[in-house]
């Protein structure tokens, strides 16, 4: 059993969300759906809470009512292997969306995600300050992070 689980609360979109996300990420599926009973703050029998497993990670989307709202200040971390996966990804979660500086976006429902290559941790951790330094300065100039800037800034070019 996890012991944390991300949920995230939507105004009326929840069950909508599940199915975008798990669009998205390969090894995603819907795991269960949930509905309001009656005598509940919603219609009886409309969708609650669904629970999705997006590429290995559990996240409960909630139906809770307009009170509350996303913000940047918690955000889904995708860590990718490669430029193409950046890009597949910050394609698909930006449409309708809004970019962000440094691999960051706000997806059409409001949830901010961060799209990052693996390269830049290497880089960042790297023991030379001034390369991690340049690498830092050229991140950000970056809104979608393209690997190959990152690597020209890491080399000094």
């Amino acid at each position: 059993m996890k012991k944390i689980t991300p949920f995230l609360w939507f105004n009326n979109t929840a069950e909508e969300a599940a199915r975008y996300y798990t669009g998205i990420f390969p090894d995603s599926s819907i795991r269960e759906t949930r509905y309001y009973s009656a005598g509940a703050p919603a219609p009886e029998g409309s969708v609650m809470s669904v629970t999705i497993e997006i590429a290995g990670q559990e996240l409960v989307a909630f139906n809770g009512g307009p009170g509350l709202k996303f913000s940047p200040a918690m955000s889904m971390f995708v860590t990718c292997e490669s430029q193409a996966e950046v890009d597949d990804y910050w394609e698909k979660l930006s449409v309708e969306g809004a970019p962000q500086q440094c691999g960051w976006l706000t997806d059409k429902y409001g949830v901010s995600w961060q799209i990052v290559p693996l390269a830049l941790d290497r880089m960042l951790k790297d023991p030379d300050a001034e390369k991690s330094a340049r690498v830092m300065q050229a991140l950000m100039q970056m809104v979608k992070l393209d690997i190959a800037t990152l690597e020209r800034a890491y080399r000094g070019e």
